[in-house]
């Protein structure tokens, strides 16, 4: 479980994240949204240990996330950036593989083979067909697939994701959240996602944050927490706010400045 009570941090002179609450249950998909500089990337750093609250707890399982030491904070989470991974030179299966690291030894040996986790990972993105080409021919598709078998074979229990489809075209966003909320599902794996297209955040996230200005603007289900008010106030551009017509979940339709049919 992941617990954040009355968190503070302040960069420089500036107040980034101000008294934030939120608790993630296990198993959950957790979706961080808001507008630019409001603050996501930051909790996400905070979650991850890399940070530490000037003020307040951020725990994982009970323990300040900043007080794990880092192999044993790795065996317990991953995360997937934005830009998937720079490994210039490395092939796709010696990418993988550096998802062990924090189950080796000094000598880069770990007690079990992980040959068949491996293996299965590759199957289950697809990457056979890749796995000896180097990570520099790759498409931005190919690579953020690449990033995400990494974290799997790293076999954590929670998945922090900063803006993964930003550089993604529509296919290879949904093919990427497709392949996630799989692994989610099956693993039980708990997530937590900064997420820019509030679209997507609907549809795969189980709960929501909206943070804005480094304060939390509401929290809840989807359903609850988006609607044109709320993004009207936070986003200053008022959208139509539809439910989706399989899932159910709301989904956003942006109008041109005045909401003027432009016909």
């Amino acid at each position: 479980m992941i617990r954040v009570n009355e968190a503070t941090l302040r960069l420089g002179d500036r107040e980034v994240l101000r008294s934030l609450n939120l608790t993630v249950e296990d198993g959950c998909f957790y979706g961080i949204i808001g507008p630019n500089g409001g603050g996501k990337s930051t909790l996400l750093r905070l979650l991850s240990g890399v940070l530490r609250p000037d003020s307040g707890a951020v725990e994982i399982d009970g323990r300040a996330a900043a007080d794990y030491p880092r192999k044993e904070l790795a065996r317990k989470l991953a995360v997937l950036p934005q830009e998937g991974v720079a490994a210039p030179g490395f092939t796709v299966r010696e990418v993988l593989e550096m998802g062990r690291y924090p189950y080796q030894d000094w000598f880069g040996q770990e007690p079990n083979d992980p040959s068949a986790l491996l293996a299965v990972v590759m199957e289950r993105l697809s990457l056979n067909a890749l796995a000896d080409r180097e990570i520099d021919s790759l498409s931005g598709g190919e690579r953020q697939r690449v990033a995400l078998g990494k974290t799997m074979v790293q076999e954590p229990r929670l998945l922090l994701l900063d803006e993964p489809t930003t550089f993604l075209d529509i296919g290879h966003q949904v093919e990427l959240m497709d392949y996630i909320r799989e692994w989610q599902t099956a693993s039980k794996l708990t997530v937590v996602a900064v997420l820019h297209d509030l679209n997507l955040a609907a549809q795969y996230c189980d709960r929501l944050l909206l943070l804005h200005d480094g304060r939390s603007e509401g929290e809840g289900a989807p359903s609850e927490l988006i609607d044109a008010d709320r993004i009207e106030r936070v986003y200053g551009t008022r959208p139509l706010v539809l439910a989706h017509p399989v899932s159910g979940v709301p989904q956003l339709l942006l109008q041109a400045a005045g909401g003027k049919d432009r016909r």
